[in-house]
């Protein structure tokens, strides 16, 4: 059962997240200011800074949500006899690749300004602490499980960049490269015997 507290910082983080978001889509995020965002969620803007460092990372929050929650409880929650492997690689396909999140209008004003693609390419980091108790659950090593959860969140930045990669061709305007579940299985199609072995020792 989450806390009274807990609940209060989720309620302000979810507030700031959609009104960054909200901003940038009627504003531009260039013209969204810190200030604007604290004040559109009811908070002062210290108490934005204890939650989102940028703008950008608070536009880019409120795309990617709790994913990281969900892709630690998904891998915790795949039955033992899928395979630690086939566990994470399905759980990172399925909260990247969900039909409903993010937003086409969200997704295609953080794939078209630099700082919301490397923003959006770098909250991949994010699934690592997470991700390193789910695996720890299920391999037992805690120096193993952190060592592969943090190569995971690396294959997922990887594979993001390559889908949100710009294209001169296009005039800096970003084109898809390919499938983004293909892009993400074949990024972490390396680390698959990594992670059997760590479970089956």
């Amino acid at each position: 059962m989450t806390g009274l507290r807990e609940q209060k910082k989720q309620a302000t983080r979810e507030a700031l997240r959609a009104a960054a978001l909200r901003l940038a889509l009627e504003r531009g995020p260039d013209n969204v200011r810190v200030d604007d965002i604290a004040e559109a969620a009811g908070v002062s803007p210290r108490t934005y800074n204890n939650y989102f460092s940028s703008r950008e990372q608070a536009i880019v929050a409120a795309v990617t949500g709790e994913r990281e929650a969900r892709v630690a409880a998904a891998v915790a929650g795949r039955a033992d006899g899928a395979g630690l492997a086939g566990a994470v690689i399905e759980a990172i396909v399925e909260q990247y690749t969900a039909p409903a999140e993010p937003a086409r209008d969200a997704l295609l004003l953080i794939t078209t300004r630099p700082a919301l693609r490397d923003a959006y390419v770098e909250a991949a980091s994010a699934i690592e602490h997470p991700l390193t108790e789910a695996i720890a659950d299920r391999a037992g090593d805690p120096l193993t499980a952190r060592v592969l959860a943090a190569s995971v969140a690396a294959a997922v930045r990887v594979a993001l960049g390559q889908w949100l990669r710009a294209t001169p061709t296009t005039g800096g305007l970003v084109v898809s490269s390919g499938s983004l579940p293909d892009l993400l299985r074949a990024a972490l199609a390396p680390l698959a015997p990594a992670l059997d072995a760590a479970e089956s020792q």
